[in-house]
C-alpha cells in the first residue's frame, strides 16, 4: 500500500522528536560531513591541478575562492534562514507554510545569482583586483571567475535546495547531489586542464558542469516527491514579512560567508606585499586547513535540523542533549585531525607547490591554524545552534567574531609590526578570541533552556 503524504510527515515526525539525540545528530552529520569532504577534495583538486601551471596560477584559486564567498554569502542566508524556519514549521506541523517559506527562498536565491553574474562579469577586473589580485595574477584569475560567475545562479539555488533538504531531516538526499557534483569536478579539471589544454579556465569550466549536474539532483529531489517542502511559483509569498523574517534568520550565515570573503580580500591583499608566493602559500594553507574546518562545520550542520525541529516541537531537553553531544563529538574529531596536519605541514605544503618560497611562508602558517582548530567547535556550534532555533540577533553576533570582529583589526595590525608572521598568526589568534568570547553563550543557552513543553 502506497504510503500518504501525512502518514509520511507523521513518520519524519517520530524520527525526528523520539530518535535517540545522539544517534540522530550522529546520523543527521555523517552525510553532511560527506557532503562537505567531497566539496573540500574539489577545492583541493583545484588547487593542485592549477597549482602545477605556476605560482601566479596558484594565487589565482585564493582569489576566486573569495569570489566564491560572496556566493555562497547570499546562497547560505537564504538557504539557512529558509532551511531553519521550514524545520520550525514542520516540528510545529505546519507544512503549509513550509512550502510557502522552500518555494520563496527558491527564486529569492535565483534572483540574487543572477545579479550577481551579471555585475561580477560587468566590473571583473576592478572585481579581482579588489580581491587582492595581482599584475601576473590577474589574467589567471579572471579566466577562473568567468566560469564562476556563470554558475553563481546554479550555486545559490543549490545552497539553499541543499539545506532544506538537511533541514528537513533529509541529509542523505542532499549529500547526494553535492557528492555526485564534486566528484565529477575531481574528474573533468585533469581533462579540461591538461587533456584539453585550457590550462586555469579549464577549472573553472570544470566547476561550472559539475554545479550543473549537482543543482539538477538536488531539484530532482523536490520534483519526485522527497520532501515535504515544494518548489511553485504558485507558494511564493506575497508578504514582506516572510521576506524579512528569511533574512533575519539566515543574517548570520550572510555576515559569515560575507566577511570570509573580506576576509580573504583582505589576507590576500597583506599577502600580496610580500609577492605571488606569499598569495599562493596563504591559499594553499586556507584549502588544506579547510580540510578540518569542513568536518567541524558538518559535523555542527548534524546538529542544526536536530535542534530546530524539536524547539520547534518544544522539546527542550532534546535540543540541550543534542548540543552538548555535537560540541564533544565535534572537538574530538577537529583536535585528532589538526594533530595530523600540525605534524604533516610542511609535507602537505610540497605536495601542492613545491617552491622554496612557498613552503617556507605556508608551513608554519598551516601549523598555526591547525593550533587553533582545536577550539574551532566551540564558536561553530554554538553559532548554529542559535541560529537553527531562530535567535539571529546572538547568531549575527557569533557569525560577525572569526572572520570579522577578531580577525580584521589583527591583519590590518599584525603585519605591520610582524611582517610576514603577523600574516600567519592573524587567523588563528582571531580563532582563540572568538572562541572565548562564544563561551559565555554556550553557557547561557545550556543552563537557561525552560523545560519541556513550555512557552
Amino acid at each position: 500500500m502506497k504510503t500518504t503524504q501525512s502518514e509520511k510527515s507523521e513518520q519524519q515526525f517520530k524520527k525526528m522528536t523520539q530518535t535517540p539525540v545522539n544517534r540522530l545528530v550522529f546520523a543527521m552529520s555523517i552525510p553532511t560531513v560527506i557532503s562537505m569532504m567531497v566539496s573540500n577534495i574539489y577545492n583541493l583538486a583545484d588547487t593542485y591541478f592549477v597549482s602545477s601551471i605556476g605560482t601566479s596560477a596558484s594565487g589565482a584559486v585564493g582569489i576566486v575562492f573569495a569570489l566564491m564567498a560572496i556566493i555562497q554569502a547570499f546562497g547560505f542566508m537564504v538557504g539557512h534562514g529558509s532551511g531553519s524556519l521550514v524545520s520550525l514549521s514542520l516540528g510545529a506541523r505546519d507544512i503549509d507554510r513550509a512550502k510557502k517559506i522552500a518555494s520563496t527562498a527558491f527564486f529569492t536565491a535565483l534572483i540574487f545569482g543572477s545579479t550577481i553574474a551579471v555585475l561580477g562579469e560587468i566590473f571583473i577586473t576592478p572585481l579581482m583586483y579588489l580581491l587582492g589580485s595581482t599584475d601576473t595574477i590577474l589574467p589567471y584569475a579572471t579566466e577562473y571567475a568567468r566560469y564562476i560567475l556563470a554558475a553563481a545562479p546554479l550555486m545559490s539555488v543549490s545552497f539553499v535546495m541543499n539545506n532544506i533538504l538537511r533541514y528537513e531531516g533529509k541529509a542523505a538526499f542532499a549529500m547526494i547531489g553535492i557528492t555526485f557534483g564534486g566528484l565529477l569536478n575531481v574528474a573533468l579539471d585533469p581533462l579540461f586542464i591538461f587533456v584539453l589544454k585550457m590550462g586555469v579556465a579549464g577549472a573553472g569550466m570544470a566547476t561550472a558542469l559539475s554545479q550543473v549536474v549537482s543543482s539538477g539532483l538536488l531539484l530532482s529531489m523536490f520534483l519526485l516527491g522527497k520532501t515535504q517542502s515544494k518548489f511553485n511559483v504558485k507558494y511564493i509569498s506575497k508578504s514582506i514579512s516572510d521576506y524579512l523574517k528569511i533574512f533575519k534568520t539566515g543574517a548570520p550565515s550572510l555576515l559569515r560567508q560575507g566577511l570570509n570573503s573580506i576576509a580573504a580580500m583582505l589576507l590576500n591583499n597583506a599577502a600580496a606585499v610580500y609577492g605571488d608566493p606569499a598569495v599562493a602559500a596563504m591559499s594553499i594553507v586556507g584549502r588544506v586547513s579547510f580540510v578540518v574546518f569542513a568536518f567541524g562545520i558538518g559535523i555542527g550542520q548534524g546538529l542544526q535540523p536536530v535542534s530546530s525541529f524539536n524547539y520547534g516541537a518544544k522539546l527542550y531537553s532534546r535540543v540541550r542533549k543534542a548540543y552538548i553531544f555535537t560540541l564533544c563529538y565535534g572537538t574530538a574529531v577537529c583536535v585528532t585531525l589538526s594533530s595530523v596536519g600540525l605534524l604533516a605541514a610542511g609535507f602537505l605544503i610540497k605536495q601542492f607547490r613545491d617552491d622554496p618560497e612557498v613552503i617556507a611562508i605556508g608551513t608554519p602558517a598551516l601549523r598555526a591554524q591547525c593550533i587553533a582548530m582545536f577550539v574551532c567547535m566551540l564558536l561553530q556550534c554554538t553559532n548554529m545552534l542559535y541560529q537553527s532555533i531562530g535567535k539571529s540577533g546572538i547568531a549575527t553576533i557569533l557569525a560577525s567574531l572569526r572572520s570579522g570582529i577578531c580577525f580584521i583589526p589583527l591583519i590590518l595590525l599584525l603585519p605591520h609590526f610582524f611582517g610576514v608572521s603577523g600574516i600567519v598568526w592573524a587567523q588563528p589568534t582571531a580563532d582563540f578570541i572568538a572562541a572565548a568570547i562564544s563561551l559565555p553563550f554556550a553557557l547561557q543557552f545550556i543552563n537557561y533552556l525552560p523545560s519541556d513543553g513550555s512557552n
